[in-house]
């Protein structure tokens, strides 16, 4: 790209353009679509600026040509040098070089390459021509300097190429959500190439309270990636700074878009810079990972989106996380621990020399603002080496998230105030932990990664609550005499009956009679039950030595009232045996999969820039009841302006409601079509599907 240049001095302006070779720059350094109208380079590696004039630029044996680059008050001068004159290249200096054939008379091509430590950064660009006694000095314009993952040298250096085109270069993503026993996917689009996205993600470095603090300090820092990701990490939330987004997990969402409906990083990365870095509303923790994902590969840091099934969150640090029940089964939450059915965030590769290389590659960081991080809304990076080795000591938050992967779960019952029975369940916290595999849309479990072999550890786990009343041994390994498991079988799908089989093994000499209670609760993936909405009594005889089962079924009559597609169930059974008076439990959670929604589009699912498609969404009732006042709604960001709706007062079993809308596609790269169904039986949506649309140029 040619610009016209100007002069900061008076007199006669010798150097006329300059071409920043875009395109050449832009395929050599890997950031081809990252900007349009802007060099976008990094780190360690050469690129190409063209200087023209009308004459003679300069003259070697009278006159030098220096660039400088600067940021903010910081400036670097760079005498530019035949290839003959370069001495050998030291690792930590900026160079320009002229090679040999590339001076002409009223042109000069430099070759500039920033030192593999150089800071992520707008830098300004100038050139002097200087004699002894003067100097001309020229703006040349600006460009961007990303970190490198191709460089060895770099802190972010990532081996392998197909690792580098899924963490870096990729714009479409997944996020794994629902629980354990019934996981669910959602696309992302993580919209790296989209208008305007680069540039709101170094204003966002602009925008931090380290930068606004000082600038220079800021900008000497942000060389190094785990001072970067600290950064972002913290920018993402808005709780202590001019961050990009509000959370909230309760409540009405009206006066912002519901997290759900969420469904790439590019609308809300572009409505925060609009907006003079007010807060868009709102977000939840796949929604705070996602974005920090794209901000982090725009920045040229690898980086995936994780989810932890089953993520605990241990308010006082002894990796013990207590769950109280009723002597019916009922879950009621008292405890300052949690356990979420999922939670999301990010891993970064980089090398840690603060740490040594036992905690080089991934790191978790975590923008959902739970705990302070030092002070600020952040989590990391915490080197998941270091989690795997409860290496506690280790920076940043290894405790906190050690915790949220690897605690182990006491469920105490309570009955009048007194503790009557528990169970511990030492695997249920980090059952899995998926992230998309490389070039495919199937999962890859990092649960090993994580997680140490419990039958190994040397490490000591901490003691539960101590109560005044004896606790009574109860369930699995406390309670060898009796097991109880709860198990669901098959896939719980909306509309269809819920199949239960509790499996009860006595292993004791004596026949038991038990009495209980099976309770059913529906609850949002991050917080407490709500009232129960199920629940059965039992009574069963069994013989010493044997096994019995008791086979229970909610019927889609007994639940459409009260569970949505991709809801959480919590499912409790309790067990009292009437002679020695223990008491048992068997706790599950489970996630209902939602209808389905049939999106096809016209020609298929590859799409050419601005050429309009015509997409069929539609929606058959496969449940046993009649729906009213369906509405189908279909919206994708960069495909269609706004929302396109269908509404149908009745739609009967079997019936289908339909919608056809005309997409353009007004930029490259990986987009995704959301389609939504709702009905006036229900406040919530019942189905939320996605269709992945790759766009080419």
């Amino acid at each position: 790209m040619q610009q016209t240049i100007y002069s900061t001095t008076n007199g006669h302006c010798r150097l006329k353009s300059m071409n920043f070779e875009i395109p050449e720059n832009s395929i050599s350094h890997e950031t081809q679509g990252l900007s349009r109208n802007r060099l976008v380079v990094r780190r360690g590696k050469p690129f190409k600026v063209t200087l023209k004039s009308d004459s003679w630029l300069w003259n070697p044996c009278a006159e030098s040509l220096v660039l400088e680059v600067c940021l903010g008050g910081l400036s670097k001068r760079i005498p530019v040098l035949f290839y003959e004159e370069q001495s050998h290249p030291q690792l930590y200096d900026w160079k320009a070089t002229i090679y040999p054939g590339n001076m002409h008379p009223q042109s000069v091509i430099i070759h500039i390459c920033a030192p593999v430590q150089s800071s992520v950064a707008l830098y300004e660009l100038l050139a002097h021509i200087e004699t002894r006694r003067s100097r001309k000095t020229y703006v040349l314009g600006t460009f961007v300097l990303l970190c490198n993952p191709w460089l060895k040298g770099d802190p972010v250096y990532m081996p392998l190429d197909a690792h580098k085109e899924e963490y870096i270069k990729s714009d479409y993503g997944l996020v794994y959500m629902g629980s354990s026993l019934n996981v669910s996917k959602r696309p992302w689009s993580f919209g790296l190439y989209e208008p305007g996205v680069l540039e709101a993600c170094l204003k966002l470095l602009e925008f931090s309270p380290q930068h606004l603090t000082d600038k220079n300090k800021d900008y000497t820092l942000r060389a190094d990636p785990v001072y970067l990701s600290r950064v972002v990490c913290a920018m993402i939330n808005c709780n202590d700074d001019l961050g990009i987004l509000e959370g909230k997990w309760q409540g009405s969402y009206k006066n912002g878009v519901k997290p759900a409906d969420w469904s790439g990083s590019a609308d809300i990365l572009l409505r925060w810079a609009s907006s003079k870095c007010r807060p868009v509303r709102y977000g939840q923790c796949w929604v705070f990972a996602s974005v920090l994902c794209t901000v982090m590969r725009v920045l040229g840091i690898p980086s995936r989106v994780v989810t932890v099934f089953n993520a605990a969150h241990d308010g006082n640090g002894n990796m013990i996380i207590e769950e109280f029940y009723t002597r019916t089964g009922e879950k009621f939450g008292v405890s300052k621990d949690s356990i979420w059915n999922f939670h999301v965030w990010v891993e970064c590769w980089m090398r840690r020399p603060d740490l040594g290389a036992g905690c080089d590659g991934w790191q978790v960081v975590d923008p959902t603002p739970q705990e302070k991080s030092e002070g600020i809304f952040c989590c990391g990076p915490c080197p998941v080496a270091a989690i795997q080795h409860h290496w506690l000591d280790a920076r940043y938050d290894i405790p906190f998230v050690c915790a949220s992967v690897d605690a182990d779960v006491v469920r105490l019952i309570v009955h009048n105030g007194l503790v009557v029975g528990k169970t511990v369940d030492t695997e249920c916290v980090g059952k899995l932990i998926y992230t998309k595999s490389i070039g495919s849309d199937k999962p890859e479990n990092l649960k090993l990664t994580y997680k140490p072999d419990k039958s190994q550890c040397l490490y000591p786990r901490a003691s539960p609550t101590t109560f005044k009343t004896p606790l009574i041994a109860i369930g699995g390994t406390m309670s060898p005499n009796l097991n109880v498991t709860l198990k669901i079988v098959g896939v719980p799908k909306l509309g269809e009956p819920i199949h239960i089989c509790v499996t009860i093994t006595n292993q004791c000499k004596n026949p038991r009679v038990l009495v209980g209670h099976i309770n059913a609760q529906v609850k949002e993936y991050d917080s407490s039950p709500c009232e129960a909405f199920w629940d059965a009594q039992t009574e069963v005889q069994i013989q010493p030595f044997s096994v019995t089962t008791l086979n229970h079924t909610i019927s889609h009559f007994k639940y459409q009232s009260f569970l949505a597609g991709d809801d959480i169930v919590n499912l409790a059974v309790v067990l009292k045996d009437m002679r020695t008076k223990e008491t048992f439990l068997a706790a599950e959670e489970f996630s209902i999969s939602p209808p389905q929604i049939t999106i096809q589009i016209e020609g298929g699912n590859s799409i050419q820039l601005k050429k309009q498609r015509t997409v069929l969404v539609s929606f058959t009732n496969c449940l046993s009841t009649a729906l009213y006042e369906a509405v189908l709604t279909v919206q994708g960001a960069g495909l269609l302006e706004g929302k396109q709706v269908a509404k149908i007062i009745l739609l009967q079993p079997g019936e289908k409601i339909e919608k056809k809308v005309s997409i353009t596609a007004t930029s490259p790269g990986t987009k995704l079509l959301m389609a939504t169904l709702s009905h006036s039986n229900n406040p919530n949506i019942i189905a939320r599907w996605y269709h992945k649309v790759s766009v080419t140029a």
